[in-house]
C-alpha cells in the first residue's frame, strides 16, 4: 500500500479492509477506517457494477490474488525462501505464507516507521510474529545504507538463499523518476543473492477506454493524490525494468496471471515479475 511520509494513507486502510472482508485476512488487521471507507465508497462500486463497469474491490483483489500465484510458484520451485514486501501495509500475504510454508521461509513486512508501528503491533496480537515473520521499518526511497534503508533490512537476511521484492500499490503513486531509482536498488540488492525476484502490480497507460479514464479518476481522488501512468503498455514497462538492471521481465495483466476470469475491474490490474537470473534454458545456451 502507498503511504504519505508522515502519517498512513487511506489505501492502507481501504486495502486491509477488502483483503479480510474477502477471506485473505485475519480480521485483526481489518480497521474502523477501512469498514468506513469501504462502505463511503460502495454506492458509486454499485452503481459502476450494474452500468456493467469496474470497481475497487474487483482491481484490487485481482492484483493481490495475482502476486500470491508469483510468489507461491517462484517458493515452490525452490527460487525463493524469503521475502521482503516493501511499503506491506495491511496486508495479511506475510501471515498467510508463513503459515503456509513455515521453516521453508522467512518473510520481512516493511513500510514506513508510523505503519510499521501499526502493523507490528497488530501482527503480535494475533500472535503471527516470530523469527521467519518480521516486521521492520523501511523508506523504499532512500539511497543509502543506514537503519530504515532497504541495505540494511538486506543486510538481516542470509545471502545463500532465494530473495523475492514485492510491491503492491506503490508505484502507481511514486513519480517516473523514483520508480526507476527504486528499481535500480532493487535489481542491485537481488543481484547479492542466488536467485532473486521482484514482483508488482504495475498501472499502463494504453487502452484509455472512457471506463479507464474514469476509474484513474477515481483512483486518484481515492489516494488524495496523483496516479502516474509510467508506460504506455508492458513492452515499454519491460524495456525499463531490464534497463534497471534486471535480466529478464514480463508484465501481463493480473488476471492471466492468477488465472482468473478477467471483467469488473480485473482487466485493468496489471503484474511485473523480474528476474537477475535467467531461466536455465537461456544461461545453458
Amino acid at each position: 500500500m502507498i503511504f504519505t511520509r508522515d502519517r498512513i494513507g487511506p489505501t492502507a486502510h481501504y486495502t486491509g479492509y477488502v483483503w479480510a472482508r474477502n477471506g485473505l485476512s485475519d480480521p485483526g488487521l481489518a480497521t474502523t477506517e477501512g469498514r468506513i471507507l469501504f462502505d463511503s465508497l460502495q454506492p458509486a462500486m454499485l452503481a459502476s457494477r450494474a452500468l456493467g463497469g469496474p470497481t475497487l474491490e474487483s482491481y484490487l483483489l485481482a492484483r493481490h490474488r495475482a502476486i500470491d500465484a508469483l510468489l507461491e510458484r517462484a517458493i515452490e520451485q525452490g527460487d525463493v525462501s524469503q521475502v521482503i514486501e516493501v511499503a506491506a501495509g495491511l496486508s495479511a500475504r506475510g501471515s498467510r505464507f508463513t503459515q503456509r510454508y513455515g521453516d521453508r521461509l522467512v518473510y520481512v513486512e516493511a513500510d514506513l516507521p508510523e505503519m510499521a508501528e501499526r502493523k507490528r503491533a497488530a501482527l503480535e496480537r494475533i500472535g503471527s510474529l516470530g523469527t521467519g515473520h518480521r516486521v521492520r521499518a523501511l523508506d523504499a526511497l532512500r539511497d543509502d545504507d543506514r537503519p530504515g534503508s532497504l541495505a540494511a533490512v538486506i543486510a538481516e537476511l542470509d545471502e545463500t538463499e532465494g530473495l523475492a521484492i514485492i510491491t503492491e500499490g506503490l508505484l502507481g503513486y511514486l513519480p517516473p523518476d523514483a520508480v526507476a531509482g527504486m528499481w535500480r536498488r532493487f535489481a542491485r540488492a537481488l543481484g547479492t543473492f542466488p536467485t532473486g525476484r521482484y514482483i508488482s502490480d504495475i498501472h499502463l497507460g494504453g487502452a484509455q477506454t472512457p471506463q479507464v479514464r474514469v476509474f484513474r479518476v477515481l483512483l486518484s481522488a481515492f489516494v488524495r493524490g496523483r496516479v502516474y501512468l509510467h508506460f504506455g503498455d508492458a513492452a515499454e514497462a519491460e524495456r525499463a525494468l531490464r534497463a534497471a538492471g534486471f535480466r529478464t521481465a514480463l508484465v501481463r495483466p493480473a488476471a492471466d496471471a492468477a488465472g482468473i476470469e478477467r471483467g469488473r475491474g480485473r482487466d485493468l490490474a496489471n503484474i511485473l515479475e523480474a528476474s537477475i537470473t535467467l531461466p536455465p534454458e537461456a544461461s545453458t545456451a
